[in-house]
């Protein structure tokens, strides 16, 4: 990866000077002056995929009543979980002091869709009649059972704030692949929710600030405060810009601070973006039969259909990381009559957007990744009835899919007993994930490290192994 600031150990050690003006230099540069020349790109390996679009459920959705099919839990409904099954999990301080945990089956009916039959929920027949260019993983675990370490550890490889996110990673190791736009941008779907969403999950942690994700906002001002202000003109606001360049390499010069060359950058990034951000957010120029693909609610800003739409057209300009998040699944009660809207506000867009890449050719080279924190118990939380049940949080096995990007096509991979609360085959854990993302992009997640606080830090830590079984 080409950097400013990337020097060889034994470039460093013979032109270093003395005393503590070498000492100094040493510090600043950090992870660049003393790490190895370790490039993190497989050798002798063409990247499957060019870009990642993570389409991220805040909350948890429920794969019971989705994709993992479980006519057990029908038949016993309203009986205890045998504590056999449940063994030595723990569980949440909302449904922990449950005398019993009742078996709740599924509301919904579940239909065998594609070439393999695959069990799709009724609530899922846009994205079920496109599952045989998916990979469903119904074997995925995690250990953090509340939203906000849970949602942490997906984005950034770690339970504790401050890591850099993903697609943070994936800009510092393979850079921009467009000069006008953003190589990591971040599409929040604009509804009422009770849940927050951090910047930190989009947050470059110990890298450098270049590599953070940028927000676009639903409207007319994508990124605020791009537009000139009344009564400053193009000239004008270039001719600003280079003065305070002038300013902060005046500052570089003095300071030898990286940071003031990535606020140079920065600026810059932003005067080309008043171009570039307006011509890929509108969606005038589509056509109605593109529009139709995504469903009513595209031409909506900020719903998650036009996001979806978005992420499509930030893709085909070179944005590498796009991340989608749609939060409100947190399915602790009302799931009957919650789940429908959200399935709804999800189905058709996902289908959309996988069709709209196959026909444009781009499905093949773009990575899209479907899912959640955790998954969402096998037993009811709190009182169970006829018709209305909820669901806890459970990160012991969930499902999420994959498509594109050499991923193979119309399989499922992993799979959980009959009670639908433990794996039996092919456990797929986050680090995991994270690994597999990164080597269809050409990386290797154990090489793909920055120098921090006395240690090499990954986007997997010190664990994670390549899904070799689900690629191409």
């Amino acid at each position: 990866m080409a950097d400013p600031f990337f020097i060889t150990r034994r470039h460093f050690f013979s032109r270093m000077s003395a005393g503590l003006g070498g000492l100094a230099l040493g510090s600043l540069l950090g992870n660049r002056a003393l790490g190895e020349n370790v490039s993190p790109l497989l050798p002798g390996y063409a990247p499957k995929a060019k870009r990642v679009i993570y389409l991220f459920m805040s909350g948890g959705p429920a794969q019971h009543d989705l994709w993992d099919d479980k006519p057990l839990l029908r038949e016993r409904n309203g009986e205890g979980l045998p504590d056999s099954v449940r063994g030595n999990q723990r569980l949440t301080g909302m449904s922990g002091s449950q005398a019993i945990l009742p078996l709740a089956g599924s509301h919904f009916k579940f239909k065998p869709m594609g070439k393999n039959g695959t069990m799709v929920s009724e609530l899922l027949p846009h994205t079920g009649a496109m599952i045989d260019d998916i990979c469903l993983v119904k074997s995925m675990f995690t250990e953090a059972i509340n939203h906000d370490p849970a949602m942490t550890f997906f984005q950034t490889g770690s339970q504790i704030a401050g890591r850099p996110s993903m697609g943070s990673w994936i800009h510092y190791g393979l850079g921009s692949m467009n000069e006008n736009l953003p190589a990591f941008v971040v599409l929040v779907t604009k509804k009422m929710t009770d849940q927050p969403l951090y910047a930190r999950l989009w947050g470059s942690g110990f890298l450098d600030s270049r590599y953070q994700g940028v927000r676009f906002s639903p409207g007319q001002d994508a990124v605020f405060y791009l537009t000139n202000p009344d009564g400053i003109c193009g000239s004008g606001r270039r001719a600003l810009l280079d003065k305070l360049g002038d300013l902060n390499r005046a500052s570089f010069e003095k300071e030898l601070d990286p940071e003031i060359e990535s606020r140079i950058a920065q600026y810059e990034m932003a005067y080309r973006m008043q171009t570039s951000v307006p011509e890929a957010t509108t969606i005038a120029n589509e056509s109605q039969s593109v529009l139709d693909l995504y469903g009513p609610d595209v031409a909506q800003a900020g719903s998650f259909a036009a996001n979806c739409l978005q992420a499509r057209r930030l893709a085909e300009r070179g944005v590498r990381f796009i991340q989608l998040y749609h939060p409100g699944w947190d399915s602790h009660a009302n799931l009957p009559r919650q789940l429908p809207g959200l399935a709804k506000e999800i189905d058709q867009p996902c289908a959309g957007l996988l069709r709209d890449l196959k026909q444009r050719g781009m499905l093949e080279d773009t990575l899209v990744v479907w899912g959640g924190e955790f998954g969402r118990t096998a037993y009811s939380q709190g009182v169970l009835t006829a018709s209305n049940y909820g669901r806890d949080h459970h990160p012991r096995c969930f499902s999420l899919w994959m498509a594109g990007g050499g991923i193979k096509p119309g399989i499922i991979h992993g799979a959980t007993d009959d009670f639908g609360y433990n794996i039996t085959e092919n456990p797929v854990h986050v680090h995991d994930l994270h690994a597999t993302i990164l080597n269809q992009l050409g990386l290797d997640h154990t090489k793909l490290t920055f120098f921090h606080q006395g240690r090499h830090f990954r986007l997997t830590d010190v664990a994670g192994k390549v899904v070799k079984d689900i690629l191409v």
